[in-house]
């Protein structure tokens, strides 16, 4: 009859699981948030927009005249900044007074998308905090959100005149990505579409 495993035998058999368990994890968590999450590629880059037919945020007004929706027609001639915001997202309000100092720039056109968000809700939150966006559409469901691979909110792409999308910023921009990444990549689809880069606000 063989040996019965000794005690300190059958504790390491019994706790093997859990550190291998533990050690795939901790692997897992590194790989998941080490680098630089706005430099996520994107299948979509390089390639058309998917298309838009989002209505208006209800009630929402920008020098007392209405905002308008967004469409697929609205991204064609000029650069667009898309911006994937909502109220509820607590890193979308740590962003938006770069969205507000980005608005300043010229040469592009920035547009905001409203995910998953109530209207009432959604107002309040571009009244506080200012409206830096020439047209808003809203998604309420999240379709759109899901064609342009939106990954979480807030996401910013850069498309260029023909409507192709160039860039995808992946979380809430701060000082350094705005500086150093955003709008670097907004000069250089204002330039490979023939206009002139605007200055840095």
């Amino acid at each position: 009859m063989p040996d019965a495993p000794r005690p300190g035998r059958r504790r390491l058999l019994v706790l093997l699981p859990l550190v291998l368990f533990l050690a795939l994890a901790a692997l897992f968590y590194g790989r998941l948030f080490s680098g630089d999450p706005s430099r996520v590629p994107s299948a979509l880059l390089g390639r058309a927009a998917p298309t838009l037919a989002l209505a208006p945020l209800d009630g929402l007004t920008r020098d007392g005249t209405p905002v308008p929706g967004l469409t697929t027609a609205a991204l064609a001639g000029e650069v667009t900044v898309l911006n994937v915001f909502a109220s509820w997202c607590v890193p979308c309000r740590d962003e938006h007074p770069f969205l507000v100092q980005l608005s300043q720039m010229k040469g592009f056109r920035l547009v905001g998308l409203n995910y998953k968000d109530d209207a009432e809700n959604a107002r309040r939150f571009l009244g506080r905090f200012g409206n830096p966006y020439s047209a808003v559409g809203v998604d309420p469901n999240g379709r759109a959100a899901i064609d342009w691979g939106v990954y979480g909110v807030p996401e910013t792409f850069v498309v260029g005149r023909d409507g192709r999308i160039l860039y995808k910023y992946i979380g809430p921009i701060d000082a350094e990505g705005l500086t150093a990444r955003l709008i670097p990549e907004i000069e250089k689809a204002m330039a490979a579409n023939g206009a002139p880069a605007a200055p840095a606000p």
